[in-house]
């Protein structure tokens, strides 16, 4: 350890990064089962979101993305599931299917 200009401790640099998080398996799995949502109607929100893909399982967030300005949806969001097997169904469900007068697609996200 070393310490900082103010008298407080440093980490050590060796120190992995995802253990100074305190990223575990757990965080992980959480992770996939973040979905992407897209297509959505200008009209869909956050409630008609989760109260759709909570017929698959224990949704935990849901997000619509909007303009930060305009305050008007941009037509995707995001959905998380407590478990990675609750997100593969509403995938398998989902995906191509119609809400609020659009077809939507569905699938795992990249973003963490």
């Amino acid at each position: 350890m070393m310490l900082n200009g103010r008298g407080g401790m440093l980490r050590n640099a060796a120190t992995p990064f995802g253990k100074l998080l305190n990223w575990s398996a757990a965080s992980s799995s959480a992770r996939t089962s973040k979905l992407f949502v897209g297509g959505l109607s200008y009209d869909t929100n956050e409630t008609t979101l989760k109260d759709t893909f909570s017929q698959y399982g224990d949704v935990i967030a849901v997000r619509v993305i909007c303009h930060p300005t305009m305050g008007k949806s941009k037509a995707f969001g995001f959905v998380t599931f407590y478990s990675e097997d609750e997100a593969a169904a509403a995938v398998r469900k989902m995906n191509g299917e119609e809400l609020d007068g659009r077809i939507i697609r569905v699938h795992y996200s990249d973003c963490g």
